[in-house]
């Protein structure tokens, strides 16, 4: 009875051995999240872009406390419901972090999901209150609609003093929260709006705006949105003759506003911070990017920094438990390919340095 008693313990602590083992070695499953489809993919795509390639460079230095790390890829199409569907099935699968979510709206109600499991994230999102809700498990790796906001303003002021100011945006999270700052920020200059209205994000025809801006008089549209609906409210003003200078946030980035616009797009103006790819530090991940023919504009590297993040706060913490992680997100200079990234309390960056860009062609570059 000994004896077998020996062999069947034996054979137990084997097989907690191997199941310890395997589960040493499993894979650390990264998130990113964002619209993967519908009218805003190419946004989700340069996330998705930025985090394989991030993921493959670190796990061909070895991974992170001697993991692998392996995507999970959500698609929320830019659909608080959704966002939380998404947010729910990376809990389910064991995501142990998130790099996303890219429309403020799905971020806001995603984050509070992975805030009570405890899952540390990184976004791009840029509406203010995702770091004023007192949550202590998100980075934000750029800054907010209060500080970009104020940056148009000032350039609208400054740079075309005089015109006829339209505040336009889409009824969004990160629309209306970006048009109300600037709107807050000409009234400071004392700029008063000809007009402020909104739009139905999704709508194809916006000529009864373009009317509305025409009556107006306006000379300037301030746009808060993203750029598939820009790109047709371009399209369409120049088709009826109306001629305006227009200035948004930071997704007007993305290439695809060219394809929305066609030639209206020229000379449109948007803030975003200094742009990564001229970075020194950036050149031979860049270099990596377009040898495999993706330009990394907009938030490609962004995405990429963010799992950066993940990478040195876990090896710093020596876990990827939250509380273990959070100590170091407070005191550490991180290094990525986006240049050094430091965090204040509420997990905004301490140095946003927000400029604007002008589209010329199909390429955009700092304006004058």
């Amino acid at each position: 009875m000994k004896k077998q008693y020996r062999v069947m313990l034996g054979g137990c602590f084997a097989a907690i051995s191997y199941l310890s083992a395997q589960v040493a070695s499993a894979d650390l499953l990264i998130g990113v999240a964002g619209p993967m489809t519908g009218p805003y993919a190419s946004g989700g795509q340069q996330m998705r872009n930025g985090a394989e390639m991030a993921i493959a460079d670190i796990n061909a230095r070895g991974g992170v406390l001697g993991q692998k790390l392996k995507l999970v890829v959500g698609d929320d199409v830019c659909d608080p419901k959704q966002a939380v569907s998404v947010a729910n099935t990376f809990v389910n699968k064991g995501v142990v972090f998130v790099d996303g979510h890219y429309c403020s709206s799905s971020t806001m109600p995603a984050s509070e999901v992975y805030g009570d499991e405890g899952i540390p994230m990184a976004t791009i999102s840029t509406n203010p209150q995702i770091t004023e809700r007192g949550l202590v498990n998100i980075l934000r790796v750029v800054g907010r609609d209060d500080q970009q906001g104020v940056v148009a303003a000032d350039y609208i002021a400054t740079n075309l003093k005089g015109k006829k100011v339209a505040v336009v945006d889409d009824k969004s999270a990160y629309g209306k929260g970006l048009a109300d700052e600037i709107t807050k920020g000409l009234k400071a200059k004392g700029v008063t709006p000809v007009l402020e209205t909104s739009i139905t994000a999704g709508e194809k025809d916006y000529n009864a705006l373009i009317s509305r801006l025409r009556a107006a008089g306006a000379e300037v549209l301030a746009f808060g949105g993203y750029y598939a609906e820009l790109g047709m409210i371009l399209r369409q003003a120049e088709q009826s003759g109306l001629k305006v200078t227009t200035i948004g946030g930071d997704t007007l980035t993305n290439s695809e506003l060219l394809t929305a616009a066609g030639s209206a797009a020229d000379g449109t103006l948007f803030t975003f911070g200094p742009d990564p790819r001229n970075s020194p530090v950036a050149a031979e991940v860049v270099e990596q990017f377009r040898k495999s023919k993706i330009e990394p504009e907009g938030y490609t590297l962004y995405s990429y920094a963010t799992i950066q993040l993940f990478a040195q706060a876990a090896t710093e913490a020596g876990s990827i438990k939250l509380d273990d992680i959070r100590k170091v997100w407070g005191k550490k200079t991180f290094d990525t390919v986006v240049g050094p990234l430091n965090f204040n309390e509420k997990g905004d960056i301490t140095k946003p340095g927000y400029v604007v860009y002008r589209w010329t062609g199909s390429q955009y570059g700092y304006a004058n």
